[in-house]
């Protein structure tokens, strides 16, 4: 077999199983572990998969700056915002984390909704900025331009001195082995702060970053407490997540 279709059935493989071993690749392609290792290099380097110890898991799909992601899948992430809003009671004190999809669930936020809303997203709390009833803090830090998040100790302080209800986090990856990662060292960072510091933990994702998995880990996967996705999850798919006590909505 051309190294070529070696690249086309292992890419298949991952997408359709959401991991691959190099020992079953080996068997199944009738080819050496080294060989599958020179080849899952390959695909790493090239930005296809994400390699670990043993085998190799799907990348999330690549992320655009801010501004672009912005009018990607807008549909799709309301869908998304719009289940999120069902958890949100009076009074709460919540965590919104950076990206597209927690700023629809900000634009969602009813007029006569009373909570207060800490942040490290500059878009969410510009917008927060003009409702009437919710207070905002904007946790300072240094600023990731290409995500318009802020990030550092600054950061992490601000959500290390709260105890709040619940955390809505943005996902770049989450995969049921891995747990929550995304392609930022500082940014991981900032959503542990969050997770540790929120009571309920919920995860949103677009269908399509269920199963992927990035460099940095931002949490374990036992740490969500729900995850939300744009369209229904498939039943083999969902029980995964679901044997590790997570609800899927």
């Amino acid at each position: 077999m051309l190294k070529e279709e070696r690249f086309r059935f292992i890419l298949e493989k991952v997408k359709s199983q959401q991991k691959v071993l190099s020992s079953d690749l080996s068997q199944e392609l009738g080819v050496s572990e080294d060989t599958i290792r020179r080849d899952l290099n390959e695909l790493a380097n090239a930005g296809h998969i994400h390699k670990v110890h043993g085998g190799a898991l799907p990348r999330s799909p690549a992320l655009l700056p801010y501004k672009e992601r912005e009018s990607y899948a807008q549909q799709n992430k309301l869908e998304i915002a719009k289940k999120a809003l069902n958890l949100v009671k009076q009074g709460q004190v919540i965590i919104l984390d950076g990206g597209t999809t927690t700023l629809q669930i900000a634009r969602l936020f009813p007029e006569n909704l009373s909570v207060t809303v800490f942040t490290n997203s500059i878009p969410v709390a510009f917008h927060l900025a003009d409702h009437p009833s919710i207070d905002v803090v904007l946790a300072g830090g240094k600023l990731l331009k290409y995500s318009q998040v802020t990030l550092g100790l600054e950061t992490i302080e601000t959500f290390r001195s709260i105890r709040a209800d619940i955390c809505f986090l943005g996902v770049c990856s989450i995969h049921y082995e891995v747990g929550l990662t995304v392609p930022n060292r500082e940014e991981a960072q900032v959503k542990q702060a969050m997770i540790a510091s929120a009571a309920q933990v919920v995860a949103l994702a677009t269908a399509e970053k269920i199963g992927t998995a990035e460099t940095y880990i931002a949490s374990s996967i036992n740490e969500v407490d729900i995850l939300i996705s744009d369209t229904p999850v498939s039943a083999e798919v969902s029980n995964l997540y679901k044997d590790k006590g997570i609800e899927v909505w």
